[in-house]
């Protein structure tokens, strides 16, 4: 019997009480997971104890045989799981069971709908662990104790999941934690051996710390007769508790690793594909490796966790080992099994240890494979690439050893087929390239629709030449860290001189040559009347609806990526586009005939809209107004 001290009543962070109450009253379709999550919350409490008993034995008081144990009682209507592991003392308790310490929680909350099993489902992909056990029970009670404290630091919480909860000091001789559910009335299915002994195989067969249940035989005389009143109970451990990744792949079905990865990713959604591998030589280790399905909700936080699980010689050693993957790949899940380092690695030994930089060499190079296996799917890669392949983008500005190979797996609009879906290859765009084209042709904008009706693509789509089209905001930052793909180069339509390389012959070139000469006192008229708002005055060949466009030197940096830096408080420098007239446009022919201060609004105006049309924005918006007003009404 323990006696509670010290009892007080907390409130849950706000995040948890609207979690709880969408647990509680929605209508989940797969309840059964909450056995899942808390045997994985105990197994993973006894890899950390195994990890701190390396360096103080003594934390194991005397129970070094690390389990997870699971009762029933039917006429209680309760469930009870247990662990000896690490155990929580009053600190870890009101953090770990009153808040939920995990980033992208704001973000997962505003996509609730107020549907229920719209949002049943959206709790079911966050993967919320511990609170799962309020989806099967009207209340929820933890006893624990931290190992290494003394028996009278133990601790009790509880809760009905409305919105408190209760933490008092209790005596506790072992330690490690116990959870006991409540269940609810349309819940009584779980309190019964065989449901629980096949969730056990069904989610949690691969964890390698064994699962106990206990089973009631009734003793045996010599002749093989029951002895009444004999009954007596055994443990029997009722997973495989062998770890996944160390058997061969011939003996690992596919479903077996699919539960593995909900294990390890937290995830409710199969994986799209995994690759596992055994490497034996001058490095020895055992990589299972996962592309989730879906992506966490901390992807684009680049400081989140991230990384592989990191044992050694099974032997686990933290959660997210960050130092085995480039930051690009950062949605990539598993486990990592290496003989080659000490049990005792840190953090702040992994970033020192040259056997890191080659396991991690390894590993990006067997993901990058994995993802270039997956793009054989086009539908399975294409469901990759709307999820992960903003992240991916990173890789070649990161990754300088693995560029090319990055290359082939990134994925654009184009104007081949002019939908936004980002769905064509490099290797696609190099096969359909026009006889005599020596360059990969992108433009880059703040949308999809304003990179498809550009002006800089009017002679493009003249002759045919496909142009990717790119509206995410790293694009830019992507082209500049890629110089060249299969050989070929590629080219901002909207910077510097326009090349089309042989798709031109000789006589276009030869009108272009004799339509500037042509032109050369409207340009200067033009320079003079823009003053210092422009670099340079031309006559192009590049429009053909449009009556003007601006242009950047070939490597300065674009509107969209100056914006971004803008905004991240950079302060950039003046850069002076060069503004290009099309001499067969009406409105240019009237500029030239133009006179005095019409003359000088007109240039003006087509300056201004040149920059609007290509996502610049105005210095000054209303002069161009008043410029425009003053045109038509002249």
């Amino acid at each position: 019997m323990t006696t509670a001290t010290h009892e007080e009543t907390l409130g849950f962070q706000t995040e948890v009480k609207q979690l709880l109450n969408l647990m509680i009253h929605s209508l989940y379709s797969n309840r059964e997971i909450f056995l899942r999550e808390l045997i994985s919350n105990a197994a993973d409490a006894c890899d950390k104890l195994r990890y701190a008993a390396l360096d103080n034995d003594a934390l194991y008081e005397g129970d070094s045989e690390l389990r997870v144990e699971i009762e029933h009682d039917r006429e209680a209507n309760t469930i009870t799981l247990r662990d000896n592991g690490i155990g929580m003392n009053r600190e870890d308790v009101i953090a770990n069971l009153g808040t939920i310490a995990r980033s992208g929680t704001a973000e997962f909350l505003k996509q609730m709908s107020g549907e229920q099993q719209k949002d049943a489902k959206l709790i079911g992909q966050f993967g919320v662990g511990f609170y799962s056990g309020f989806i099967v029970a009207d209340e929820v009670a933890v006893r624990t104790r931290k190992a290494g404290t003394e028996a009278s630091e133990g601790v009790e919480w509880r809760s009905r999941g409305e919105g408190e909860f209760t933490v008092a000091d209790i005596e506790r001789e072992t330690h490690g934690t116990e959870i006991t559910l409540y269940l609810k009335e349309d819940a009584k299915e779980f309190a019964d051996d065989y449901r629980l002994q096949s969730l056990v195989r069904k989610y949690s067969d691969h964890i390698e710390v064994p699962v106990r249940m206990p089973k009631t035989e009734t003793a045996k005389d010599d002749e093989g007769n029951d002895i009444e009143g004999s009954e007596v109970t055994t443990w029997e451990t009722v997973n495989e508790a062998t770890a996944l990744w160390a058997r061969p792949k011939s003996e690992v079905s596919d479903d077996e690793y699919k539960a593995f990865y909900k294990h390890v990713a937290h995830d409710f959604s199969d994986p799209l594909a995994w690759s596992h591998n055994k490497v034996e030589g001058k490095l020895e280790y055992t990589s299972l490796l996962y592309v989730p399905g879906r992506a966490p909700f901390d992807m684009y936080e680049r400081d989140g966790a991230r990384g592989v699980k990191l044992y050694v010689q099974r032997v686990f050693i933290m959660d997210d080992a960050e130092q085995f993957l480039p930051l690009y790949l950062r949605f990539i899940k598993g486990v990592l099994d290496t003989r080659d380092l000490s049990l005792n690695v840190s953090r702040e030994l992994l970033q020192q240890d040259p056997q890191v930089d080659k396991i991690k060499g390894a590993l990006t190079k067997r993901a990058l494979d994995m993802l270039t296996k997956l793009s054989k799917d086009s539908e399975q890669y294409q469901t990759f690439w709307n999820t992960f392949g903003s992240v991916l983008k990173e890789g070649p500005g990161e990754d300088f050893a693995n560029r090319e190979k990055i290359a082939g797996l990134l994925r654009f609009a184009s104007t081949h087929n002019d939908t936004a879906t980002q769905d064509q290859s490099l290797a696609n765009y190099v096969e359909r390239m026009k006889e005599g084209q020596q360059k990969i042709y992108y433009v880059v904008a703040d949308s999809f629709n304003a990179a498809k009706n550009s002006p800089h693509l009017e002679i493009f789509r003249k002759k045919g030449i496909e142009v990717l089209l790119l509206s995410d905001r790293i694009d830019e930052w992507l082209m500049s860290h890629l110089t060249e793909f299969d050989g070929k180069s590629f080219a901002d339509v909207a910077k510097g001189e326009l090349d089309l390389g042989d798709v031109e012959d000789e006589a276009e070139k030869k009108a272009q040559e004799e339509t500037a000469k042509a032109k050369e006192d409207l340009v200067k008229r033009v320079k003079e009347a823009l003053s210092d708002g422009v670099q340079e005055v031309k006559v192009t060949h590049r429009l053909t609806d449009s009556p003007a466009c601006v242009v950047l030197p070939e490597h300065e940096m674009g509107y969209q990526m100056r914006r971004i830096m803008e905004a991240a408080g950079q302060k950039m420098p003046e850069v002076k586009p060069i503004l290009e007239l099309n001499p067969e446009h009406a409105l240019v022919a009237r500029l030239e005939s133009a006179e005095g201060e019409l003359f000088t609004h007109l240039a003006h105006i087509l300056l201004d809209q040149a920059i609007i049309a290509e996502g610049g924005h105005l210095d000054d918006p209303a002069a161009y107004v008043k410029r425009l007003n003053s045109v038509l009404t002249a």
